[in-house]
């Protein structure tokens, strides 16, 4: 079954998948049972109860086999940013001795604020840098970490520009150093290859509405015998770790949503890479003055551009006049007009950096749209 196209429901094109996505129709069908007859509480012991404890359990088993894992190292969470927070602070929580954690400076600020809220709790935070393309080296590293260094955690692929980070070789120089190793993969999950066995990660983090699941619901990997402490305290939910009656449907919904995306995923890739050469192509020819920020390894359909001379509020505002959903960097900081700390970090000239926006190409964008999304902003650029 397939989600009903965006423009049947309200003609707009909806280019934005960086910041959600729709919800897949399998998801929300296989979600349905459970907001609606099989309601029961998954942890109380009656018979009304084994279908929703049943369901948790399968949904587990196909999260874990998505991305390489245990079923029993799964956790779930209210979404990517509860993730991110208690793989930072339930790390620093169990370190008496104060050792370091180490980030990159153009994370999510998900991981941003929780390092900050750690800080102050008197636990160091070193933060590195990327290079102009994106990516966090392993020379970077290699000049930062110590044995003094508790935890590392870098981001999967960046949420702006979508560079893709040499993710196993940072796990394997901070393990060297008896590091734990933390990756915020939201964005990624569900979009490229991972397996966590053989990436060598200690925690992970995602989120389902970035994936076509629903909002609200999300899972932290633990891998087995790594210490953490537990988040939210209450009940005995998620082996003691993380307290709070199930979001049975929510979780139905992820699992449902990840396999799909897990299942497609080579074909889709090669869809969003024809759509963002499609969009890309047709700018290069207007004669348009643009940086396309990220280097080559990048997610699948992530087009962030710095115009020169442009204002991206004032592009995003356009556009939407006609119908057209982007984004002028990262979604939780959308509120705010000043150059996101992103493109700062990668030193994207002052003359382009406040022209920058992101157009996140999803599953269901068709060529039409992405030439339709580029003569729109040709034209308000000429006008």
């Amino acid at each position: 079954m397939k989600r009903i196209p965006l423009k049947q429901v309200n003609q707009m094109i909806y280019a934005d998948n960086a910041a959600t996505t729709q919800l897949d129709t399998d998801a929300f069908e296989a979600m349905k049972p459970y907001l609606l007859n099989e309601f029961g509480n998954a942890s109380q012991p009656y018979s009304f109860a084994r279908k929703p404890k049943k369901a948790l359990q399968e949904a587990r088993e196909i999260i874990a086999s998505c991305i390489g894992a245990a079923s029993d190292e799964i956790f779930f969470t209210s979404g990517g940013s509860e993730s991110d927070n208690w793989a930072i602070r339930g790390s620093a929580l169990l370190n008496e001795n104060k050792r370091a954690t180490i980030t990159s400076a153009f994370e999510h600020h998900a991981i941003l604020r929780a390092c900050e809220a750690i800080e102050r709790q008197g636990y160091p935070v070193a933060y590195i840098f990327p290079t102009n393309e994106g990516y966090i080296t392993p020379e970077k590293l290699s000049q930062v970490v110590t044995d003094n260094t508790f935890l590392v955690s870098i981001m999967l692929a960046n949420n702006e520009i979508g560079t893709i980070q040499p993710i196993k070789e940072l796990c394997k120089i901070a393990h060297e150093h008896g590091a734990l190793f933390h990756t915020d993969a939201v964005q990624a999950v569900g979009h490229v290859p991972i397996n966590v066995t053989e990436l060598g990660f200690d925690m992970l983090s995602a989120s389902a509405h970035k994936f076509n699941g629903p909002k609200g619901i999300g899972f932290l990997y633990i891998r087995k015998g790594t210490s953490i402490a537990s988040y939210i305290s209450g009940g005995s939910q998620e082996r003691n770790m993380r307290a709070g009656t199930e979001n049975v449907a929510g979780i139905v919904g992820m699992a449902a949503a990840l396999k799909k995306n897990v299942d497609r995923m080579t074909e889709t890739t090669a869809a969003l890479k024809e759509l963002e050469a499609t969009f890309l192509t047709r700018l290069l020819l207007s004669g348009i003055d643009y940086i396309k920020n990220g280097g080559h390894n990048r997610l699948p359909g992530n087009v962030n551009i710095s115009i020169r001379g442009a204002d991206g509020e004032m592009l995003l505002h356009r556009l939407d006049l006609k119908g057209i959903c982007i984004s002028t960097g990262s979604a939780c900081d959308s509120v705010n007009t000043q150059v996101s700390h992103v493109i700062e970090s990668i030193k994207v000239p002052t003359e382009y950096a406040n022209g920058t926006i992101r157009i996140s190409f999803g599953v269901d964008n068709t060529k039409e749209e992405a030439l339709t999304v580029a003569e729109a902003l040709i034209n308000i650029l000429n006008h």
